[in-house]
């Protein structure tokens, strides 16, 4: 094993304690990324609403594009983990090395269509060509899509590392960036100029004395962006330099990156679809806020507080399911499916509790959680009444909200990827909008209808991935590759 191998292998012994080994370092790394966020909110907000709005416009291209590259690279975490169960060290290699490969590809096309679509997709979602937002926004996003190389890297990474069954070293690295984008964030938005950090320290002496040697009064917006990308960029790049150093415990050598056809359809195949389904669920996202703006901005107030509050529920949920994906796909790759569904179990019923757990919270103290985001006194009664409606009537389907992101990862995780955008799609655009739409417009049910349709998208959802998961035959390896004479561990029989 190399110096810094933190790798688990859960084809063998006890589950549980692998299990959480490797799915609260990926917990961590969401709340990470949530802080990451933050600060980039934070900061530009001292400039003003005008660039706060131009973040906000260019969320959405940013959004699809890190759902594009978060679900393409599904496939680095299914074929490393399904290969390394199986023990076949030469394929994970080769797939590492073509994951990166493919990703770069794909990453400097988006770039290039990105950086020349933005001043023509901008306005498609509010901006007025030639204003001040405008452009502020259109130099943000093509600063972003400029650096997607890197941001695609990243996720290449973690995907890669994933798989190997090492979440650790991820977490490390995603802590370092943060830390970069939280120094360099004040410096390079705000500059020496009435910049927060200074005021802060009580140091605006100095600021004042930097900004008489420098002039330099920040970048604005197009701060913010350049910060992201060399922090990212600077993850990629320490992530890639121990994958190719050996130290990790995997050996990617150069020539791992020429393209081989076969590998390469393969990547595509199973990560297309992963694709796909963020890339859908961020679309629903899109096609909801349109829904309770129907209603009007008493309601959009109440679900953005919503919105929040769900986002902490789901980390949990994201950790366990990516968790999720490498046990199962290590266990098929050792072609052990019995021991692949009783991960997926042990998962499910540990984040059954955390969700039971969370559903309870949310409608005993409903009023009490808006406004503790809200303040009584500057907020309109409507939205207080709505917010703490939106908790009493979804919040005790958290629990189904979990089962179905754990069960619909285990689909994942075995390559089925196309099952898990069905069951996606399924749930957004098949039992979330349609009927929410309908509650609103034809049932006359307001704010309410909103938050029924996203209940009853909860219970649906989970009820049918939880069908599939018990009579489907979706637990079969995609690699096509067994091990010889591998035990399973919950039949005690012997393949070959």
């Amino acid at each position: 094993m190399s110096d810094l191998d933190r790798s688990v292998d859960l084809t063998d012994g006890p589950l549980l304690v692998p299990l959480l080994k490797l799915s609260l370092p990926l917990v961590g790394t969401q709340l990470l990324q949530v802080a990451y966020n933050l600060v980039d909110t934070f900061v530009v907000g001292r400039l003003g609403d005008e660039a706060v709005a131009a973040l906000t416009y260019s969320l959405p291209f940013i959004f699809l594009t890190i759902s594009l590259g978060s679900g393409l690279t599904i496939a680095g975490t299914v074929l490393v983990s399904q290969h390394r169960g199986a023990g076949n060290d030469d394929r994970v290699r080769e797939v590492a090395g073509q994951t990166i490969a493919v990703t770069a590809l794909v990453s400097g096309a988006l770039s290039a269509v990105g950086y020349v679509a933005a001043p023509t997709l901008l306005p498609y979602i509010g901006t007025t060509a030639g204003s001040a937002i405008h452009v502020m926004a259109v130099e943000y996003t093509r600063i972003v899509f400029a650096g997607t190389a890197f941001m695609f890297g990243a996720f290449a990474f973690q995907a890669i590392l994933r798989g190997w069954g090492d979440t650790t070293t991820p977490m490390y690295l995603m802590l370092g960036s943060v830390a970069a984008n939280a120094v360099l964030d004040p410096f390079l938005v705000l500059g020496f100029q009435d910049n927060v950090v200074f005021s802060l320290a009580g140091l605006q002496g100095l600021e004042a004395s930097l900004y008489a040697a420098t002039g330099f009064a920040g970048m604005g917006v197009s701060g913010a962006a350049i910060a992201t990308v060399v922090a990212r960029g600077g993850a990629a790049l320490a992530g890639f330099w121990l994958l190719f150093s050996g130290r990790l415990g995997l050996d990617i050598a150069l020539s791992d990156l020429w393209l081989d056809r076969e590998t390469v359809w393969k990547i595509l195949d199973v990560g297309g679809p992963a694709g796909l389904e963020r890339s859908a669920d961020s679309l629903a996202y899109t096609g909801m806020t349109v829904l309770v703006a129907l209603v009007g901005t008493d309601a959009v107030a109440a679900y953005g507080v919503g919105n929040r509050i769900n986002t902490l529920v789901y980390l949990p949920a994201v950790g366990l399911a990516q968790g999720v994906e490498t046990a199962v796909g290590q266990n098929l790759g050792a072609d052990q499916s019995g021991r692949a569904r009783k991960s997926v179990l042990l998962a499910a019923g540990l984040g059954g509790a955390v969700f039971l757990a969370a559903s309870l919270a949310a409608y005993a103290f409903a009023a009490g959680i808006v406004t503790a985001f809200l303040d009584p006194a500057k907020t309109a009664p409507a939205v207080l009444t709505m917010g703490a409606e939106y908790f009493r009537i979804i919040g005790p389907t958290y629990v189904f909200m979990g089962l179905f992101h754990l069960l619909n990862a285990a689909f994942r995780g075995a390559g089925s990827t196309r099952t898990a955008l069905g069951f996606s799609i399924a749930s957004q655009w098949l039992f979330r909008i349609p009927p929410t739409y309908l509650f609103i417009t034809v049932l006359g049910m307001a704010a309410g209808g909103v938050w029924w349709g996203i209940a009853l998208s909860h219970v649906a959802a989970a009820a049918l991935v939880a069908v599939w998961f018990l009579v489907g035959n979706w637990d079969e390896s995609v690699v096509g590759e067994k091990p010889a004479e591998q035990p399973d561990a919950e039949s005690g029989t012997t393949t070959d």
